[in-house]
């Protein structure tokens, strides 16, 4: 009887979260086997993709959505601290690569870009303010500015300001160390560097059609989409990072813990700006409040873009329905994922939020005339010539069961682990890209624990000299950090001050 090829790992989805996982366990087990298996014919070809996500270093730093405000007034600031935390983690595995000479430029993925919040009305003012009064008291978040001075805001944002009436009451922080980062160029770095280690293959073309425990793991059917043929590989573990599409291959796997999950598909699309003229006067992440009644998904930002060492701008993003789970496909996806035990939380989200519903068909009904309107409540003298549309990625939204309400419709990203360990699926959107790699230690402390307490322990402490919490309460491990990580992806020319964590 013939034996079915075996890896120690296969992880479905050539995406920011498989590369970022396979190079990392790669790092701490040179001798690890593993396998990426991948539907399109390249890498970061869905979510990562430059042009289907806004490529903010998600860093809390101009994103209000992070920092909700209560009804009596009172801003939380806990969200944006621990994001702003999770993406240093993130800059300090890039970093570990860079300097490792082999892994390729940082200037490929990563440049400054200054990140701004842009506030209109008095309540939006008074929000901002006891925002930036809480934000500047942390030390993650001590380079903040404040201003309500139109003089300043038309320096700071010089696109933004002109064609404005006199009396708009705006006011605006900025914090000119954010970033703009390709995650395609990213990805594709990451699975570069992944092959030209030995027992690490990706596998492009190639669809995931079965998924069986065996007695050591996961036996894995794999489909290649242009001849037909199937292969069958035994794995000890199994990373679903296919985006949209890791929900049905999670509930392929029967696992328990896959129970009660839906998914709700969310589409997108934006505004962009490639004339030169126009991009040159914009050197900046501007984000808004997002519309009452709108999904936190759907805050409006107008980004500065690098892509290919190119600049462009992007507004919007405009949201959308359709039924596909990925932008490549298909309408049945949405139906096909209905199970007997996610119809009642999918059902009560579908009841609970009409509005939601009403307001994605809105969008989508809308026209260019309509959207360049928004366009103009950001910069009023912005010209149609200049603008087309863009087709963003697909982000599918959480359902999850809910004792009160039934089900749930959860903005984020959540880890769903197999009780062994030996499966794991990301599911969700937004921050994903920009705290991947702090969501993968979380994945590798959950499914590796003996090894990551134990023998993986001194290498996990060498890449990552300090982690969320402590980057949260230790205010001069923070800066220092922070200085090396930027010096270190050239984000800000290298001093004498700081070489080294030491």
């Amino acid at each position: 009887m013939a034996h079915n090829e075996a890896v120690d790992v296969v992880l479905v989805g050539a995406g920011i979260m498989s590369a970022t996982l396979a190079v990392l366990l790669k790092e701490l087990d040179p001798a690890i086997k593993l396998e990426v298996v991948e539907l399109m014919d390249s890498g970061a070809a869905e979510s990562s993709n430059p042009w289907n996500n806004a490529g903010t270093g998600h860093a809390g730093l101009c994103e209000l959505n992070y920092t909700p405000q209560a009804a009596d007034g009172t801003v939380d600031i806990k969200k944006a601290v621990h994001i702003n935390t999770q993406f240093e983690v993130s800059k300090q595995f890039w970093s570990y690569l860079t300097k490792k000479g082999t892994f390729g430029s940082c200037k490929t993925f990563i440049s400054p870009v200054p990140h701004l919040s842009f506030v209109q009305g008095d309540s939006g003012v008074s929000f901002l303010k006891e925002r930036f009064k809480l934000l500047s008291k942390h030390h993650a978040f001590a380079d903040m500015e404040y201003t309500e001075d139109k003089a300043k805001m038309a320096d700071w944002m010089p696109l933004m300001m002109p064609g404005r009436p006199a009396d708009e009451v705006v006011a605006a922080t900025r914090v000119m160390n954010g970033t703009d980062v390709n995650f395609g160029a990213l990805t594709n770095q990451l699975l570069k560097h992944l092959t030209s280690a030995p027992d690490a293959q990706v596998k492009y073309c190639k669809r995931v059609t079965g998924l069986k425990r065996n007695n050591g793991g996961w036996t894995v059917s794999i489909k290649d989409v242009n001849s037909g043929n199937t292969r069958d590989v035994d794995a000890k573990f199994v990373f679903l990072g296919a985006g949209g599409a890791a929900l049905p291959l999670l509930q392929a796997s029967g696992i328990e813990e896959s129970k009660g999950f839906g998914g709700f598909p969310i589409s997108g699309q934006w505004l962009r700006c490639d004339n030169p003229e126009v991009v040159k006067h914009h050197q900046a992440k501007v984000y808004s409040q997002a519309a009452v009644g709108s999904p936190p998904m759907s805050v409006p930002h107008l980004d500065t873009r690098v892509v290919d060492g190119k600049k462009s701008l992007l507004f919007g993003p405009y949201a959308g329905f359709t039924t596909k789970f990925l932008k490549h496909g298909s309408f049945m996806d949405l139906p096909m994922s209905v199970r007997a035990g996610n119809i009642g939380p999918m059902l009560a989200v579908a009841k609970n939020n009409m509005d939601l519903t009403k307001y994605l068909v809105s969008e989508v009904m809308q026209s260019m005339e309509q959207r360049l309107e928004s366009l103009r409540r950001f910069y009023p003298e912005a010209k149609a010539e200049d603008w087309r549309l863009e087709v963003a990625g697909q982000r599918v939204q959480i359902i999850k069961k809910d004792p009160k309400k039934g089900g749930v419709l959860q903005f984020g990203t959540e880890l769903v682990a197999a009780k062994d360990g030996s499966l794991a699926a990301l599911l969700g959107a937004s921050p994903g890209a920009s705290v991947t790699v702090s969501i993968m230690l979380e994945l590798i402390e959950k499914c590796f624990p003996g090894k990551a307490s134990g023998e993986w322990a001194a290498k996990l402490a060498e890449i990552f000299p300090a982690r969320e919490k402590v980057l949260e309460t230790d205010a001069a491990l923070y800066r220092k950090i922070n200085a090396h990580n930027n010096i270190a992806l050239e984000l800000v020319e290298a001093s004498n001050e700081t070489e080294s964590y030491a």
